[in-house]
């Protein structure tokens, strides 16, 4: 599953139970509004919350008992990956009110989890597990996971990462679609919502005057200028190495690339979930070698 990343706090029963969280004596709406910017994830409780309603998501998906005991996959950017293990770690293993079980509603069903452990891996060469076929062959590559607020960005030498020359840029797809909004605003007086600059952004159908459809699209092209020139005064040369892009803005910044950008190579892997699934890939490896030693 994926949904935005927000998430909306109720001190009563909220107008809907759909993906509605219940914990801790307050109900928590899922996946609406946008969350404010935090430097890290454990900056408040919003991601630990956020975990419970995909951990409920993916039991009733999978069939089990809401009674169960769960290992989580999780990512960190590489660039912070050493110094917020083990804090994220704990952040997933306990609240501010530590329950073990984890006892919650999710949409008016009781749960009870137990959370057994967390296992992390760096994000974007954890995605690189659903498509080795990518570095294969390419002595250097450069993997940029476009994020909502940093761009992380990290060299692979003959498909090992290279940590020192990690980066990561704040200019993730918030930045962009803040700056479009603006724009759009100054240029016609209109007010347009996020989820409509993402949609003219992703091409889809959306009501809208050409006039603001026009600026929305110019000023994407304006933030890939501005991002791709970002990478190069980071130090990675595009026009020599591939580049591969994950995350929420790739689709994004992949649309409004042309040939006079004179780009080395670019593939996208636009399935946002590329990520999780690399972890749940490389977390189910390792179960695998356990079981068996």
């Amino acid at each position: 599953f994926s949904s935005p990343a927000g998430i909306a706090e109720y001190s009563h029963e909220p107008y809907t139970l759909q993906n509605t969280l219940e914990f801790g004596g307050k109900f928590y709406v899922c996946g609406t509004g946008r969350q404010p910017i935090l430097r890290n994830k454990m900056e408040n409780d919003h991601y630990y919350l956020l975990t419970l309603a995909a951990i409920a998501k993916e039991i009733r998906y999978r069939g089990e008992e809401p009674r169960c005991s769960v290992t989580i996959g999780a990512g960190l950017p590489l660039t912070g990956f050493g110094r917020e293990k083990k804090a994220f770690r704990e952040y997933l293993l306990s609240s501010s009110q530590p329950v073990n079980p984890v006892c919650f509603r999710f949409e008016g069903v009781p749960y009870e989890v137990r959370i057994e452990d967390v296992k992390l891996f760096p994000q974007g060469y954890s995605a690189i597990a659903m498509h080795p076929e990518l570095i294969r062959g390419e002595p250097s590559i450069l993997l940029m996971d476009i994020g909502g607020w940093t761009v992380d960005l990290m060299r692979l030498d003959n498909g090992v990462p290279d940590a020192a020359s990690c980066r990561s840029l704040e200019l993730g797809m918030i930045r962009c679609v803040d700056e479009i909004r603006e724009q759009v605003r100054r240029d016609t007086g209109l007010s347009v919502t996020d989820a409509q600059i993402e949609g003219v952004l992703s091409e889809k159908a959306c009501s809208m005057e050409e006039t603001a459809r026009n600026i929305i699209q110019k000023q994407g092209r304006i933030y890939t200028e501005r991002l791709l020139s970002a990478v190069m005064e980071s130090g990675f040369d595009l026009r020599a190495i591939p580049v591969v892009m994950l995350g929420g803005g790739a689709a994004v910044v992949k649309r409004n690339i042309s040939e006079q950008d004179g780009l080395c190579r670019v593939f996208a892997l636009l399935d946002e979930k590329v990520n999780a699934e690399g972890f749940e890939r490389i977390l189910g490896q390792i179960s695998s070698r356990v079981s068996k030693g």
